[in-house]
């Protein structure tokens, strides 16, 4: 054999290796998700609080508030609500606790009782629930890990640890962050709702708002600001994600998530490493 010959056949035995290699690595969802199709599908939807409610680190001044009851807004609720229609939800979670009665509230308005209520809840949730006939919304928000301790009146221990690493903990941001904050407010002012809510579950926004929380309070001490996200507002967030996961029944369950921006950016996360659920993304809904 000569040496050409050598050469191709040594490049043929390279060529048959590399692909026989490449046709034994399989994407890890073969084994952990064979059929896509059986999985219930999940739609989370961020927003802002249409009520102001202004507990959050972030304040909206009130000449810079939506008034999202005026015709104008009302009409571009509409288009939103068409669109997230598209997904149909057979199940709708919400930022609620369940004291707060979100089916006594959505009862009394059905009977006529009272209109609706300002907050995003019922601007949005109560009605898709009237437009796809559901019976029933789900308040998945949860108390932090944190609280339940801190409310342990026996603790003399954990509750000092506690006052400890919350000493300094006050949600500041850092002047970018204020600035992006004061933008997205001025934004929200003269975008259209369903295009600003295109914006705002978006992917990027999803990453810098999940970035937000590794900045200033984070650095306390040592691990005394690690230490207090973990217990209270990721904690928070893995067991509303928790309570999602418990009310998931059946493989047709098609399960809207409605929620606080600052809440959406963690559960994109929680869903994007889930093997539990089709997750469709806000602006990939068709």
């Amino acid at each position: 054999m000569n040496s050409t010959s050598k050469r191709i056949l040594s490049l043929l035995i390279i060529f048959i290796n590399t692909f026989s290699f490449s046709q034994e690595i399989k994407d890890p969802d073969y084994f952990l998700i064979p059929n896509k199709e059986d999985l219930p599908k999940i739609f989370l939807v961020g927003t802002f609080h249409f009520e102001y409610y202004n507990k959050d680190a972030n304040k909206v001044d009130k000449q810079k508030q939506v008034d999202i009851l005026s015709d104008e807004k009302q009409k571009e609720l509409n288009q939103l609500l068409d669109y997230i229609a598209k997904f149909k939800p057979t199940k709708i979670c919400i930022e609620a606790p369940e004291k707060w009665d979100a089916m006594g509230k959505y009862k009394s308005y059905k009977l006529g009782k009272t209109p609706l209520g300002k907050d995003e809840i019922q601007q949005i949730a109560f009605r898709l629930m009237e437009r796809f006939k559901l019976d029933t919304v789900y308040s998945v928000d949860a108390k932090a890990v944190y609280e339940d301790l801190m409310e342990s009146k026996d603790s003399t221990i954990i509750n000092p640890y506690f006052e400890r690493i919350f000493k300094n903990y006050t949600f500041k941001s850092n002047p970018n962050y204020k600035k992006w904050i004061e933008y997205e407010t001025e934004m929200n002012l003269r975008t259209p709702l369903l295009e600003y809510f295109r914006y705002f579950n978006s992917e990027k926004r999803f990453l810098r708002d999940y970035g937000f929380y590794l900045t200033e309070d984070f650095k306390n001490g040592k691990y005394e600001g690690a230490d207090a996200l973990a217990t209270y507002w990721y904690d928070r967030n893995l067991r509303i994600f928790r309570n999602i996961q418990r009310i998931t029944t059946a493989p047709n369950d098609r399960i809207l998530v409605l929620f606080g921006a600052g809440h959406i950016s963690i559960l994109d996360q929680l869903l994007k490493c889930s093997t539990e659920y089709d997750y469709i993304k806000f602006n990939d809904l068709k």
